[in-house]
């Protein structure tokens, strides 16, 4: 077993040939697909769940939107992970460490949990403690996925490929999820927990085996970039300014109030939408932000980043409108087409900006804090997005509030440093600068 070592740091970033780039893409896309399945904050276990609170709890949908508030609360962390990513290597495989190590812990707390009787409070408990163990590897496809893209000068690729890769899992658990509640409804909680965990130790098995790979296109060409000591490297990373505006953007993009449980009860409680449609809305949604994700990936090559910011924003910010005109679920299903075209250019725009703007040996710190935003802002938008469904008593405030929220990014791009921002993949020779 090789372990890795630092090597000498070059100057600037080295675009690598097709091949190499291609045989990376294909190692970080299905450590991707694997994570997306074995979170116990993804869809294939997630979804299940809410249905599990919804239909056999009987919780109502403010009482959902603060499950996972709750639950999520490792997840608004996701920075403290990133952090002892970029400072520690565990079993002196770095990345591949953390792969082995708590893929193997995540998989053995699944079988724990599986045998677990469930009420409310257990299986929140079961949720958060399955999410701490999860994020330590989490971090580790974070941080090596930037580090590749900052040191190979293709930031915009990778961003698209882990979007597409991210994608596929999505729509696959979306639409196995909702099917999975059905059948689960004839099961009583325990064995549907039961079922549920032992397939998410089963995935979690699998990434401990996959820290055992050692692909050379990829280990072998990037560099081990050590930091200083943990108090200066958190200083320079306060005080480097290029990662404000990046979250910025990224806040506002996510922070979608309604697009959750609020959407979820719309479609379910006005147009009757039964639980596998639910999960096909989503499914939808999510595999039409593919083929966007596939053109971003072909035209960050040759479009400087800044005119990708801008021209996918301006898409993006009607981006749920079709929703003021749906009336049935037929209408709902189509719409998603749409709604998830007009948002993949602006998602790997922003994934792009975020990993040109990582400090140096922070990368695995930078991407989680973006991770720690995302669910701080989706889970606490999402509570605000049903106060004012249940306020209001209609969705149309959502689409509102959602679309108001978006037109903020406009401004927030002129934020953005310019050198950041100039140059196309393959181009740029110092992001982190």
């Amino acid at each position: 077993m090789t372990i890795d070592r630092p090597v000498a740091e070059p100057a600037t970033a080295v675009d690598l040939p097709p091949a190499a780039r291609q045989n990376i893409f294909l190692y970080l896309g299905l450590l991707i697909v694997l994570l997306a399945f074995g979170s116990p904050s993804g869809g294939l276990i997630d979804i299940p769940i809410s249905f599990l609170l919804k239909n056999r709890l009987h919780l109502t949908a403010h009482e959902v939107a603060n499950f996972r508030l709750v639950t999520a609360i490792p997840l608004y962390l996701s920075f403290v992970f990133g952090f002892v990513r970029d400072k520690w290597n565990p079993l002196g495989l770095r990345d591949r460490g953390f792969m082995l190590l708590f893929g193997g812990i995540s998989a053995l707390l699944y079988l724990v949990f599986a045998f677990t009787p469930m009420s409310y409070g257990t299986l929140l408990m079961a949720i958060v403690v399955l999410t701490v163990s999860f994020l330590f590897v989490s971090s580790a496809q974070n941080g090596l996925t930037s580090v590749i893209g900052q040191q190979h000068a293709m930031t915009g690729q990778v961003s698209a490929v882990w979007n597409v890769f991210l994608s596929i899992p999505t729509v696959a658990a979306l639409l196995m999820g909702g099917s999975l509640s059905g059948l689960l409804e004839k099961q009583n909680p325990d064995q549907a927990i039961l079922i549920l965990f032992l397939v998410g130790a089963a995935i979690m098995a699998v990434v401990g085996l996959y820290g055992l790979w050692r692909p050379k296109e990829v280990f072998d060409n990037i560099r081990i970039e050590s930091g200083a000591r943990p108090l200066q490297d958190l200083a320079r990373l306060l005080r480097h300014r290029p990662i404000y505006p990046a979250l910025l953007i990224w806040l506002l993009w996510n922070f979608a109030p309604g697009s959750t449980t609020p959407l979820q009860y719309h479609l379910q409680n006005t147009l009757h939408a039964t639980d596998a449609q639910w999960g096909q809305w989503n499914a939808i949604f999510a595999a039409s932000f593919i083929p966007t994700f596939i053109v971003y990936g072909l035209l960050c090559r040759a479009i400087p980043l800044k005119r990708l910011l801008f021209w996918g924003t301006v898409l993006a910010v009607p981006q749920m409108v079709p929703l003021l005109f749906i009336n049935t679920m037929t209408q709902a299903l189509i719409a998603a087409v749409p709604i998830g075209l007009m948002g993949g250019l602006a998602t790997g725009a922003y994934l792009d900006l975020i990993m040109r703007s990582c400090p140096r040996g922070l990368q695995g710190t930078t991407l989680m804090m973006s991770n720690s935003l995302y669910f701080v802002v989706v889970r606490f938008g999402d509570v605000l997005g049903t106060n004012l469904y249940d306020r209001y008593g209609g969705f149309t405030v959502c689409v509102i509030a959602i679309t108001a929220v978006y037109a903020l990014i406009l401004p927030a791009l002129l934020l953005v440093p310019k050198h950041l921002v100039a140059t196309a993949d393959g181009q740029a020779s110092d992001f982190a600068k």
